[in-house]
């Protein structure tokens, strides 16, 4: 309001100043014109008086000239300045020019209006008589009325801004009190929301006018009803998110730079054997012990150094000091960035891996249990044949003439046979399978292979591709199918470290020979196999492997081949892993009744094997 009235003050006195200056200019335009018309209508007369020697009618003009409002004095002077007619009569003969005025006694041509000082003008005009000058015409003219009114519009115009801005600043003080007041409003609740955001419950605010302020406090509800809807789907992701990251059944943990947790999911506590608060403001070391302490809070650190995440990173040992039972994690590490460059917290994603070891190893146990049983059999099968032949030549050699003492002798021999043949047959009996075949989905059996090598799969770096037809299931002893798509598996594996690769798994329907089966195929881009080695891989004790082998994997494989009617056929190119080498391993296992595939065989008629 201040500066609006100032305003107005400034405006109407600038328009003041220029309309009494424009006034101002007039009146002295006006007064000009008025004093050159006087002074040529006296100049005429004078010498029409002058020629005709009438001096004493000019003496009636003059008294008639000062008697108006707008002339102060009128006299006529000779050339020499010398005063022969005045309106005064004590100025005659006199010479009363100023030095100003002497200097207008020449020649002039028509009248001319000066000023003696800036606030007194006068007019002077020639006399002449048959074309020569005779005399000057001197008209003072009286100025007071001018003024006068010029300051009676100079007090209308004053009179009239007072009034203008009185009225204006009435004006402007009810708009801006209609601008003001919803402004005042507006400005209150916001200072309400920034000391409280979750505090709305004086919006929406009340919009009472229909101008400018009123949209604006229109929109301004709006807005705080669109960021009560966004607080709220924020708050429901955070609840969702919140949820997920407790309940997720894998460990979810946060770290400040200095490696002290921050935030811990319950199932990590769970893991840990320790409540959420004792992790919270603690080290790595101080919750797990050496060495996957000091792994994980060497990871953790070289993520807050260099922003990268670290990924599938094994980790063995006990979680804390009380505990004594070896265990397995497997951890990925990443960096949380707040402005999209510092890191500001390292997040854990740590899953235990301890029961699928256990299963890995008792895989591997029941592995070399059957190979050694397999083992035990063949070689008690072996040994039968020809302890049958040995018992039949002593139970003949009893029946001959013998001796007491080689009767005895034999007699003996002929017991420690029966006990020799007991062992094989108690050997044989270990060997023979237990259970019934029955109908499994073999895409599943793969899949359980599959998660018992995981770990492998995962810190290798390999990229499991499964193709897998719908509903493929075979009549089979499922342990053995298993433990034939292990062997095969754990080979693929093997082949592919430690530079990983690709392990292709297909599951389809296929007929050989008009036979109906199902055919699977395990494939890796590993390190192949040479021409000589495939020769004498399905060879009982035949290993590449050095110390780490037995030779008894593809073995039992291929017998497991032999039992269910199939065939095993092999593909590969050696190269040492450079993206050219790799092998294939296909399986074929007919659809026969169930009787067929139940029946045990262990001849190694109709397989075929192909290098």
């Amino acid at each position: 309001m201040s500066g609006l009235i100032l305003f107005e003050v400034i405006v109407l006195a600038v328009l003041s100043v220029v309309l009494v200056r424009e006034q101002g200019d007039e009146l002295r335009s006006r007064t000009e014109r008025r004093l050159e018309y006087q002074a040529s209508v006296l100049a005429v007369l004078t010498s029409a008086a002058m020629s005709d020697g009438q001096f004493h009618t000019l003496q009636h003009v003059l008294n008639a000239m000062r008697d108006a409002p707008s002339i102060r004095a009128v006299q006529i002077t000779d050339t020499q300045g010398r005063t022969l007619v005045s309106s005064d009569s004590g100025m005659q003969g006199k010479l009363m020019l100023s030095g100003t005025e002497r200097t207008y006694l020449r020649e002039l041509n028509k009248p001319e209006i000066f000023s003696i000082d800036k606030k007194t003008s006068e007019a002077v005009a020639p006399v002449r008589i048959d074309g020569v000058t005779r005399g000057f015409v001197w008209i003072y003219p009286d100025n007071s009325q001018d003024r006068t009114q010029l300051h009676k519009l100079l007090g209308f115009t004053l009179l009239s801004a007072f009034f203008g801005i009185i009225g204006c600043t009435i004006f402007a003080s009810l708009m801006a009190r209609s601008i003001a007041r919803p402004l005042g409003v507006l400005m209150r609740a916001t200072r309400q929301l920034i000391r409280n955001p979750e505090d709305t419950a004086s919006f929406p605010l009340a919009v009472t006018s229909a101008n400018e302020a009123a949209d604006l406090t229109m929109a301004f509800n709006l807005m705080v009803a669109s960021i009560q809807e966004q607080r709220a789907g924020l708050n429901e992701t955070l609840a969702l998110l919140d949820s997920l990251l407790a309940n997720a059944p894998i460990g979810f943990a946060f770290f400040d730079r200095r490696l002290r947790f921050v935030r811990v999911n319950q199932f990590l506590a769970k893991m840990n054997d320790l409540p959420v608060s004792r992790h919270l403001g603690r080290t790595v070391c101080e919750i797990f012990t050496e060495p996957v302490g000091g792994r994980l809070e060497e990871s953790i650190r070289e993520v807050f150094e260099r922003g990268r995440a670290v990924q599938d990173l094994e980790l063995n040992g006990a979680p804390t000091d009380g505990s004594s039972q070896t265990r397995s994690w497997l951890a990925n590490i990443y960096p949380v960035r707040t402005d999209g460059q510092t890191v500001r917290w390292a997040g854990v994603i740590l899953g235990e891996t301890t029961e699928r070891r256990r299963a890995e190893n008792a895989l591997r146990k029941s592995e070399k249990l059957a190979a050694a049983g397999r083992l035990a059999a063949s070689i008690a099968h072996e040994i039968n044949n020809p302890l049958e032949a040995v018992t039949n030549l002593v139970f003949l050699i009893r029946k001959g003439r013998l001796d007491a003492e080689s009767t005895h002798y034999a007699e003996l021999a002929q017991h420690e046979l029966a006990r020799v043949a007991e062992i094989t047959q108690q050997m044989l009996r270990f060997y023979r399978q237990s259970t019934l075949p029955s109908s499994s989905n073999v895409c599943e059996l793969l899949d359980s292979v599959l998660l018992l090598h995981h770990g492998r799969v995962v810190s290798l770096h390999v990229e499991v591709v499964r193709r897998y037809a719908e509903d493929i299931r075979l009549f089979c002893f499922a342990g053995e199918v298993r433990q034939l798509f292990a062997n095969l598996v754990g080979n693929a594996l093997d082949a592919m470290t430690p530079r990983g690769g690709r392990l292709l798994l297909r599951v389809r329907r296929a007929r050989v020979y008009g036979q109906p089966g199902l055919r699977v195929t395990v494939a890796d881009t590993g390190s192949g196999i040479t021409a000589e080695v495939r020769r004498h891989i399905f060879e009982p004790f035949f290993t590449t492997k050095e110390a780490t082998g037995t030779g008894l994997g593809l073995w039992v494989s291929y017998e497991i081949v032999v039992k269910h009617h199939g065939t095993i056929q092999v593909r590969s190119r050696a190269g040492g892993g450079n993206g050219n080498s790799g092998t294939v391993f296909t399986v074929f296992f007919p659809l026969g009744s169930e009787d067929a595939v139940a029946e045990e065989k262990h001849a190694l008629d109709g397989v075929e094997i192909t290098g």
